[in-house]
């Protein structure tokens, strides 16, 4: 055998060893990625508890959670969160009873009734509602909604959670609409055919055959629009008033827990006061309630997935 037949297969097992080294640090470069996303959550809910649990230090639970007043910036300091969650659960329920009917109906038509071209047109349109500055809402709810609506409602005060509800409505219905209607569309074809060869109508079919079929895709449309309203902040900290008030009517004004963070957080209380913990025992409030409608997601995901 001559040196020249050996040197092949050893420039061959080289190529090989360096193309495995190569796949290794790939994985570990992607394995990196995927494990930061993990770490910074953790910090956030460690920096969380940790800032929190010195608020409670002074505060009781039991006080923090019951309480109906929060005026934290008052010689008669009240710490109860109700408000804020008043507040923040008002407008979600404000925006999701126009945005999840809307969303629905937009994601119906463009997944069983649009043509090609139409869709092509509409469902850009849509999206462009998501890429506009949240502050721009928040004037356009302040300045032109607000104003609409003190037309049917005189007594409607210019500052109040149903004109930044409606308005936290119209943000996220591209939302609800383009998950949904992307879940419709992964319907299978033969489903849709089937229901036509028994007479029914594209409506008909819509309706009981394709909606049914994507529901755990819907509703992951409704709780992305869900987590999407109530982390929401310069819409309700420009239209909402900002002043905490145990109300669940959309006609008051009212501020959130993501307005009040904003409130405070630019504002020149001192670090490390009782006032500016505040914002991080609110704020793991906020990381709760999300967590939450997350978990209660996946539940109903997991519960009428459907594998095609």
């Amino acid at each position: 055998m001559t040196a020249a037949s050996t040197a092949v297969p050893s420039r061959r097992f080289a190529r090989r060893a360096l193309r495995h080294w190569g796949e290794r640090l790939i994985e570990g470069v992607l394995f990196l990625a995927a494990l930061s996303a993990v770490a910074v959550t953790v910090a956030i809910v460690g920096i969380l508890l940790y800032e929190s649990a010195a608020f409670f230090e002074h505060v009781p639970l039991k006080d923090f959670l019951t309480d109906t007043q929060w005026t934290i910036m008052f010689a008669d300091k009240h710490f109860g969160v109700l408000p804020l969650l008043a507040g923040t659960l008002t407008t979600t329920g404000v925006a999701l009873a126009l945005a999840i009917p809307v969303g629905t109906v937009a994601a119906i038509y463009l997944s069983e009734f649009a043509g090609h071209r139409t869709r092509e047109i509409v469902k850009p349109t849509l999206e462009l509602l998501a890429g506009i500055p949240t502050v721009v809402y928040g004037y356009f709810a302040l300045l032109m909604v607000t104003p609409a609506l003190q037309w049917f409602m005189p007594d409607l005060p210019g500052f109040n959670m149903l004109g930044p509800g409606l308005v936290m409505g119209i943000m996220i219905i591209p939302y609800v609409s383009s998950v949904a209607e992307d879940a419709m569309r992964a319907v299978p074809m033969h489903m849709r055919e089937g229901s036509y060869a028994m007479g029914a109508t594209r409506l008909q079919t819509a309706l009981k055959v394709v909606a049914p079929a994507a529901t755990s895709g819907i509703v992951a449309a409704y709780i992305l629009g869900i987590s999407r309203a109530v982390g929401e902040t310069m819409v309700v900290a420009v239209a909402a008033g900002q002043q905490p008030n145990f109300t669940f009517d959309p006609r008051e004004s009212g501020a959130t827990i993501t307005a009040f963070i904003v409130q405070v957080a630019l504002g020149d209380l001192p670090h490390g006061s009782l006032e500016y913990q505040s914002i991080f025992a609110v704020g793991l409030v906020l990381v709760l309630l999300t967590l939450f409608f997350n978990v209660l997601g996946h539940l109903v995901r997991k519960r009428f997935r459907e594998a095609y």
